[in-house]
């Protein structure tokens, strides 16, 4: 082989080139991420590559939902098995909901059943990692992204079967007046080209999937129950079809009818609750020393004409330089639709600013026909020019003075071409008040961070133009979801009880097709404390009362939802510094016992089980999610065990290949 390598040097390039090749290889495929400069990506699993991998260990996940109306309480089941003849360690990610409060974990071997315990992330890592190294079976659920899980178990011995369940819940809303309840089903892939500049953990990235078509062999089941303090009308799936077992017109039990091929997609039920007037109702809990409360106040189905409170809208343009051109028409066009759906009864105005801000009147206008195309003349003049000011111009928005029973609206119309997006939310946060904030996002490529988390601060709505015809669709969407509030100066009182820690601080309007929500807490309660709800419709100011002594008290999820809708708040406005926001979510999560960005739940079965030191790891692949293809996931790539044995197998040919032809060649 050295005498043919002498007297062919380009072979020696051409197999180092090949050997190094295959070295590299695995890196992209599972290596340690601090070793790899390369992408992190997902990869496509080879069946036949182990027989370990063969015998995938999650055998089956089901879901057993329970909605009482607006809160969903779900319970996840993972079933694990180890049908090999080795121990196994397994890896499965798998989605949850962004406004998910996963708030316990079971872990279940046999007979035995272990409560796990929430920690912050790191030493949740480390107690699992040790028990991992010592042979205990053990498991760690961790959230990689706020709609991405992590589950590990360890050390799952032959024949062993491992039942995992977590618990998590969470508050509905009701969009256009229907309620909308979604089981996320599996995790897309994706690229990690990016994962240098990511936060927190990405090596789940690097997850195997199944090819497109092949049949995902995890059972998916789900269960759900829904009984509501109102009728229930327009249930109906867009993912699945089910079935179906009507207990009365409040009650209702549903199951798939086809489970076989479930999992792929996310599962998703709508429904409605409304009745023909505004209904109200309080529930409250007590937990660990503090009391809870929920108020609902649901709008009517239809909102008559009387009983619409007098609405006032303020225009917030963007005219700057980047909204020059494509945008500032599309813009215009946008405002002449808007302004044109406005009533003889509403007020108007318009501020415009880029570098400043102008208003096309010192005071609100009435929209009159004339009125109305005074403003459209001044929206058509603008050229746009300077910069994007839309801090000061919302601080001026926000300042202005309004009729406190009039339904206010602030409608921001932007491509969002700024970069200090946070001192943007802690104002709206801070000073939004009552008040109702929207944002139409106008461009091809508009700044989605800004303008979505902007309506999240505001408790409104987003809206993203990218053309005239969105500009029509968009703009009756609005005028819609808008037309008819049926409550505005909303606001939350108690007689004899202190409130505090209220969330939302701020009432948003009660529209017509959005339901009024308001978690909090209360203390120092007399025998006679009563909450009250105020609000201001067509027909004058309306009040509901409720002795707190005569409200529900059975729900145990409200100190949980409280606790999510403050992390939704510290998530979305951070107001400190990041290791202050690290300890105040670590706090709550820790408190609430709240799986989050910083805390970890861990489950560990003391019993020394596997001794021998040794343990296969397992990534449970993932189906494609239903309708992407393979183009997804690019090559297929075989388990990092498969490249040694390629290695091997191609320095057994060329060997050979030397061999041959050295007997070919005279020395």
């Amino acid at each position: 082989m050295c005498v043919y390598i002498r007297k062919h040097p380009r072979s020696l390039a051409t197999f180092v080139a090949v050997v190094s090749l295959f070295c590299l290889r695995p890196a992209v495929a599972g290596g340690d991420e601090a070793e790899q400069p390369a992408p992190l990506s997902p990869y496509f699993f080879v069946a036949g590559a182990d027989s370990a991998h063969d015998r995938l260990p999650l055998k089956e996940t089901s879901a057993d939902v329970r909605l009482n109306g607006f809160i969903a309480s779900v319970q996840l089941s993972q079933s694990y098995r180890n049908e090999g003849t080795q121990p196994i360690n397994a890896t499965y990610i798998f989605p949850g909901s962004t406004r998910a409060a996963v708030n316990g974990m079971t872990m279940t071997i046999g007979e035995r059943r272990i409560v796990a315990a929430i920690k912050e992330k790191q030493a949740a890592r480390q107690t699992f990692d040790e028990a991992r190294k010592a042979g205990k079976s053990a498991s760690l659920l961790s959230q990689q992204r706020p709609n991405v899980f992590s589950m590990e178990v360890a050390n799952i011995m032959p024949g062993d079967e491992v039942k995992v369940e977590l618990t998590y819940t969470e508050l509905l809303d009701a969009e256009d007046g229907v309620y909308e309840f979604v089981l996320p089903g599996v995790v897309g892939p994706r690229y990690g080209g990016d994962a240098a500049h990511a936060v927190g953990e990405v090596r789940w990235i690097q997850n195997p999937y199944l090819a497109e078509g092949t049949p995902d062999p995890v059972g998916y089941g789900i269960k759900l129950e829904l009984t509501s303090p109102l009728p229930i009308s327009d249930l109906a799936s867009s993912t699945h079809e089910l079935v179906t077992q009507w207990q009365d017109q409040r009650s209702v039990r549903l199951s798939l009818k086809d489970a076989s091929s479930a999992g792929n997609r996310d599962f998703i039920l709508h429904y409605r609750l409304q009745d023909e007037q505004i209904l109200t109702g309080m529930t409250r809990f007590e937990s660990q020393g503090e009391n809870y409360f929920l108020l609902v106040s649901e709008p009517p189905k239809r909102v008559l004409p009387e009983q619409i409170p007098a609405r006032e809208y303020l225009f917030v343009v963007d005219v700057s330089g980047s909204m020059s051109g494509f945008p500032l028409d599309t813009a215009k066009d946008l405002m002449r639709r808007l302004l044109s759906k406005l009533k003889p009864s509403d007020r108007f105005n318009i501020l415009f600013f880029a570098g400043g801000s102008d208003l096309l009147a010192a005071q609100p206008l009435t929209a009159t026909p004339d009125n109305i195309s005074r403003a459209i003349a001044l929206m058509n003049n603008q050229h746009g020019g300077g910069g994007t000011e839309l801090y000061p111009a919302l601080q001026r928005a926000l300042s202005m003075q309004s009729d406190e029973n009039a339904s206010r609206s602030i409608v921001l119309v932007t491509d969002g071409y700024i970069s200090a997006e946070e001192r943007v939310f802690r104002l709206v946060d801070e000073q939004l008040h009552r008040a109702n904030l929207f944002v139409f996002g106008i461009g091809s490529s508009v700044n989605r961070f800004l303008i979505e988390s902007i309506a999240r601060v505001g408790r409104a709505e987003a809206f993203v133009v990218t053309g005239s015809a969105d500009a029509a669709s968009k703009s009756e969407q609005f005028v819609q979801y808008i037309s008819a509030p049926a409550l505005t100066n909303i606001r939350v009182a108690a007689t004899g009880v202190e409130l505090y820690d209220l969330e939302p601080a701020n009432m948003p309007d009660m529209l017509a097709q959005r339901a009024v929500m308001v978690l909090g807490k209360y203390r120092n309660a007399d025998e006679d404390a009563t909450i009250t709800l105020t609000g201001v419709g067509g027909r004058g100011e309306q009040q509901w009362s409720f002795r707190l002594d005569d409200a529900a008290a059975g729900d145990s999820t409200l100190p949980q939802l409280w606790a999510r809708k403050r992390l939704e708040r510290l998530y979305a406005v951070p107001t400190e510094e990041e290791s202050e926001l690290r300890e105040r979510i670590v706090d709550l999560g820790l408190k609430y016992a709240l799986l989050t960005r910083y805390t970890s739940f861990v489950a560990v079965d003391e019993t020394v089980r596997n001794t021998t030191g040794s343990a296969k790891d397992v990534k449970q692949p993932l189906p494609l999610p239903q309708g992407v293809s393979n183009q997804a996931v690019g090559r297929p790539m075989p388990e990092p065990e498969l490249y040694w044995t390629g290695l091997l197998l191609l320095l057994v040919l060329f060997v050979n290949r030397l061999r041959s032809r050295s007997n070919a060649t005279p020395a």
